[in-house]
C-alpha cells in the first residue's frame, strides 16, 4: 500500500461488507484470502446500498494511510460494531493501528 499513498487508484471485486448505518463505507475482498480493503465516501454523497454485499465493484479513489493510537482504534472499532449491529469486545483492540483505505471518489456495483 506504501507505494500508492495519495495516488488515484481503481480496484474491483467482490464486496464482503457494508455499512449498515448510513451506507459511507464497503470492503473490497483482496485476492490474498482473508485480506480486504476499506473503501469509505463522505457521509450522503455517496451511500453504498446494503444489498450491494456479495456483488462485485469496480472503485475509484485515492489511498490513504490511518496511524490509529489506541484510544482512536477502541473508538473506531467500537463504532462499527455500533453500526453493525454487532457486539464490541475491547481486548480485539491491543495497541495503536496503522490502517490502509481508499478515500472513494465513485463506484460501479454490478
Amino acid at each position: 500500500p506504501q507505494d500508492f499513498l495519495g495516488k488515484r487508484v481503481l480496484i474491483e471485486g467482490l464486496i464482503v461488507d457494508v455499512c449498515a448505518h448510513r451506507g459511507c463505507w464497503l470492503d473490497i475482498a483482496s485476492d490474498v484470502p482473508f485480506e480486504k480493503i476499506n473503501v469509505k465516501v463522505v457521509d450522503g454523497v455517496i451511500v453504498f446500498p446494503l444489498e450491494s454485499k456479495g456483488r462485485n465493484a469496480r472503485v475509484e479513489g485515492t489511498v490513504e494511510e490511518l496511524n490509529l493510537t489506541k484510544e482512536q482504534a477502541l473508538y473506531m472499532a467500537k463504532h462499527r460494531a455500533e453500526e453493525q449491529g454487532t457486539t464490541f469486545d475491547p481486548a480485539t483492540v491491543t495497541g495503536p493501528q496503522k490502517i490502509y483505505r481508499i478515500r472513494g471518489l465513485g463506484a460501479v456495483i454490478e
